[in-house]
C-alpha cells in the first residue's frame, strides 16, 4: 500500500487501541520510515482523531536525540496517518532485570527526553516500558505521545473530569486522586519503570487496579536491596525519591539526567587529600637569665610594665633587660636604706638603755626621808625647782643652802 504518493507500507510492527503502526519506505527521500495509521473503526470517533492530531502536534515540537522524531502527518482515504522515524529495535517491555549500569544509561537518557519535553510545556502522561523504545545502538528514544497534554492547554487531553488517563502500574500518586497531571508525574512513572528493570516487577501490583491505585497513595515501596538487588546506595536512594508520593518531593527529569550521567550513582569515593610531612617543630625562643632568676616585687611594678618586655617575639632584648636591671636596683638600694634605719634606731635604743635604768634603780622611795645632817641622802637627780620634803622644823632656807653645797660636791 502506498500512502500519501510516497509511504510504501512493508508490514506491520504494532498495534494499539486507536491505530496500528507499519513499518515502511519513503518513495521520495530513500529512507526507512515508521508509520502510523489510524484504524478505520476509530476514524469516526471525533475524540479519537483529536488525540491523533495532538501526537502529531506535540511530537512534532520536539527535536531531541531521545525523543521519536515525526516527519509528516496527513490524511489518506479518510484515514489520518503519522509518519515517524524508524526504531531499529524494541521496547523496554521485552526487557528482563538488567544490571545497574545498564539502568543508569536507560534513566539518563530517557529523562534527557523527557527533559526536552518538559522545556517545551509536554506532559508525557504515559510513561511505561512500551513507549520507551531502544535502537540498535542501544540509544532510548521516546514515542507514542498519543495522550500527552501541553500545559498551557488543559483541554488538550481530551478526557472528562475525574476520568484518569495512562497505565495503572506507572500513575503517579496525584493522578490516582484525579489531579491534573505535570512533569513530576512523568516522573514518577519514569521511577516505577527502572524500578521493574532493575527487580524484575513493578513497585505496586495488585489484583485489581482499585487495588494498585491505593498501594500508589499508601504504600511505600520495598527498597530493591531487600529484594537481592546489588545496587549502589546512592542509586537507591535517589531511585526512592523519584517514587515520593509529593510531586514537590521528586526531582527534575533535568536533575535525574544530569545525576545519572555524571555517575554519582556508582557511589565513588573521594579521593584522599595528599598527605603532608608534619612541620619541624619551632625550638622555644630562649628565656633571658634575668626571667629565670628574678621574682616581680609586687603586681603594681608587674602591670606597669610594657607589654613589649613579655618573650622574644613581643620585644623583649637588651632595652627590656636593662630595664629589668634599673628596678633591681632600686629596690635593692630601698631594701638597705630600711635596714639602715632600723639598724640605728636599735643602737640608738641599746646606747642609751643602760643610763636610764641606772638613774631610776638610784631614786630612793618615796616613803624613806633622809636625815637632815647627811649630804649624801639627798639624791643627784632632784631639781632645784622640785622640792624634796625634809625633818619637821626644818628650816627651808638652810635646805636649799644644803642641796647647793651637796650639789656641789657630787660634782667635784
Amino acid at each position: 500500500m502506498l500512502i500519501a504518493g510516497r509511504y510504501r507500507l512493508l508490514e506491520p510492527i504494532g498495534r494499539g487501541a486507536m491505530g496500528e503502526v507499519w513499518r515502511g519506505h519513503d518513495e521520495m527521500l530513500g529512507r526507512p520510515v515508521a508509520v502510523k495509521l489510524l484504524l478505520e473503526q476509530a476514524s469516526s470517533d471525533a475524540t479519537a482523531a483529536a488525540r491523533f492530531r495532538l501526537e502529531a502536534q506535540t511530537a512534532g515540537a520536539l527535536s531531541h536525540p531521545h525523543v521519536v522524531g515525526v516527519l509528516d502527518f496527513g490524511q489518506h482515504e479518510e484515514r489520518l496517518f503519522l509518519v515517524m522515524e524508524l526504531v531499529e529495535g524494541s521496547s523496554l517491555a521485552r526487557l528482563g532485570r538488567q544490571p545497574a549500569d545498564r539502568v543508569a544509561r536507560i534513566a539518563a537518557q530517557a529523562a534527557a527526553g523527557l527533559a526536552a519535553a518538559h522545556q517545551q510545556g509536554i506532559v508525557h502522561r504515559d510513561i511505561k516500558p512500551a513507549n520507551l523504545l531502544l535502537d540498535a545502538d542501544g540509544t532510548l528514544k521516546i514515542g507514542d505521545f498519543g495522550i500527552a497534554r501541553f500545559l498551557d492547554d488543559p483541554g488538550a487531553a481530551l478526557t472528562a473530569t475525574g476520568q484518569i488517563v495512562g497505565t495503572g502500574l506507572y500513575l503517579a500518586p496525584e493522578r490516582a486522586l484525579g489531579r491534573p497531571a505535570g512533569p513530576p508525574s512523568d516522573v514518577y512513572a519514569l521511577g516505577c519503570v527502572l524500578y521493574q528493570l532493575l527487580t524484575g516487577r513493578p513497585p505496586f501490583n495488585a489484583d485489581t487496579a482499585l487495588g494498585v491505585l491505593h498501594l500508589h497513595l499508601d504504600a511505600a515501596p520495598v527498597p530493591p536491596r531487600d529484594l537481592g538487588v546489588q545496587l549502589p546506595p546512592p542509586f537507591e536512594d535517589f531511585l526512592l525519591d523519584l517514587l515520593a508520593k509529593e510531586p514537590d518531593d521528586r526531582p527534575s527529569a533535568q536533575q535525574i539526567a544530569d545525576w545519572f550521567t555524571g555517575g554519582a550513582w556508582q557511589s565513588r569515593a573521594e579521593p584522599l587529600p595528599p598527605s603532608r610531612e608534619p612541620a619541624a617543630p619551632v625550638p622555644p625562643p630562649p628565656a633571658p637569665a634575668a626571667v629565670a632568676t628574678y621574682r616581680l616585687p609586687a603586681p603594681e611594678q608587674r602591670r606597669r610594665r610594657p607589654s613589649g618586655a613579655r618573650g622574644t617575639s613581643g620585644g623583649r632584648g637588651p632595652a627590656g633587660g636593662r630595664r629589668l636591671s634599673r628596678t633591681k636596683k632600686k629596690v635593692v638600694a630601698g631594701l638597705a636604706g630600711v635596714l639602715l634605719f632600723v639598724g640605728a634606731l636599735l643602737a640608738g635604743m641599746t646606747w642609751f638603755a643602760p643610763d636610764r635604768s641606772s638613774a631610776e634603780t638610784t631614786r630612793p622611795p618615796a616613803a624613806t626621808t633622809p636625815g637632815p645632817t647627811d649630804p649624801a641622802a639627798t639624791p643627784a637627780t632632784v631639781t632645784a625647782d622640785e622640792p624634796v620634803p625634809g625633818t619637821q622644823g626644818e628650816d627651808p632656807a638652810k635646805d636649799r643652802k644644803g642641796r647647793k653645797k651637796n650639789g656641789k660636791h657630787d660634782d667635784d
